[in-house]
Protein backbone atom coordinates (compact mmCIF):
# COMPACT_ATOMS: atom_id res chain seq x y z
CA UNK A 1 0.00 0.00 0.00
CA UNK A 2 1.34 3.23 -1.31
CA UNK A 3 1.08 6.18 1.79
CA UNK A 4 2.19 8.94 -0.02
CA UNK A 5 1.45 11.63 -2.00
CA UNK A 6 -0.58 10.32 -5.46
CA UNK A 7 1.17 12.91 -7.67
CA UNK A 8 4.27 11.22 -6.09
CA UNK A 9 3.21 7.75 -7.38
CA UNK A 10 2.09 9.21 -11.28
CA UNK A 11 5.40 10.64 -11.24
CA UNK A 12 7.45 7.35 -10.63
CA UNK A 13 5.52 5.33 -12.36
CA UNK A 14 6.21 7.54 -14.94
CA UNK A 15 10.03 7.51 -14.67
CA UNK A 16 9.49 3.44 -14.51
CA UNK A 17 7.97 3.91 -17.94
CA UNK A 18 10.64 5.58 -19.57
CA UNK A 19 13.18 3.17 -18.05
CA UNK A 20 11.18 0.31 -19.80
CA UNK A 21 11.35 2.59 -23.23
CA UNK A 22 15.06 2.61 -22.53
CA UNK A 23 15.88 -1.06 -22.27
CA UNK A 24 12.65 -2.59 -23.48
CA UNK A 25 14.47 -2.22 -27.32
CA UNK A 26 17.87 -3.40 -26.15
CA UNK A 27 15.70 -7.31 -25.89
CA UNK A 28 14.27 -6.65 -29.17
CA UNK A 29 17.64 -6.10 -30.68
CA UNK A 30 18.85 -9.22 -28.85
CA UNK A 31 16.07 -11.09 -30.12
CA UNK A 32 16.34 -10.04 -33.91
CA UNK A 33 20.72 -10.63 -33.66
CA UNK A 34 19.34 -14.13 -32.37
CA UNK A 35 16.85 -14.57 -34.54
CA UNK A 36 18.03 -13.51 -37.87
CA UNK A 37 22.36 -13.99 -37.08
CA UNK A 38 22.81 -9.76 -37.70
CA UNK A 39 24.88 -9.63 -34.57
CA UNK A 40 25.50 -6.61 -33.68
CA UNK A 41 23.52 -4.29 -35.67
CA UNK A 42 19.81 -4.79 -34.46
CA UNK A 43 20.82 -4.74 -30.71
CA UNK A 44 22.88 -1.37 -31.58
CA UNK A 45 19.92 0.24 -33.97
CA UNK A 46 17.18 -1.26 -31.40
CA UNK A 47 19.13 0.45 -28.46
CA UNK A 48 19.59 3.86 -30.18
CA UNK A 49 15.73 4.07 -30.83
CA UNK A 50 14.98 2.90 -27.67
CA UNK A 51 17.61 5.87 -26.08
CA UNK A 52 16.49 8.44 -28.27
CA UNK A 53 12.67 7.77 -27.23
CA UNK A 54 13.01 7.58 -23.54
CA UNK A 55 14.51 10.94 -23.96
CA UNK A 56 12.29 12.61 -25.89
CA UNK A 57 9.75 11.05 -23.17
CA UNK A 58 11.66 12.37 -20.37
CA UNK A 59 11.56 16.30 -22.20
CA UNK A 60 7.80 15.91 -22.41
CA UNK A 61 7.74 15.15 -18.78
CA UNK A 62 9.86 17.21 -17.31
CA UNK A 63 8.27 20.30 -19.89
CA UNK A 64 4.43 19.06 -18.08
CA UNK A 65 6.03 19.59 -14.77
CA UNK A 66 6.89 22.90 -15.49
CA UNK A 67 3.76 23.73 -17.16
CA UNK A 68 1.84 22.53 -14.29
CA UNK A 69 4.31 24.20 -11.69
CA UNK A 70 3.54 27.84 -13.59
CA UNK A 71 0.03 26.91 -13.20
CA UNK A 72 -0.08 26.44 -9.33
CA UNK A 73 -1.19 29.81 -7.17
CA UNK A 74 1.85 31.10 -4.76
CA UNK A 75 1.85 29.95 -1.68
CA UNK A 76 0.05 32.35 0.95
CA UNK A 77 -2.49 33.48 -2.20
CA UNK A 78 -5.80 33.43 -1.71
Amino acid sequence: MFLGDPRDMKRYMALSQVGLEMVAPIGVGLALDYAFHWLPWATVVCSCVGFVGGMVHLIMLARQSEAQEQQKPPRGAP
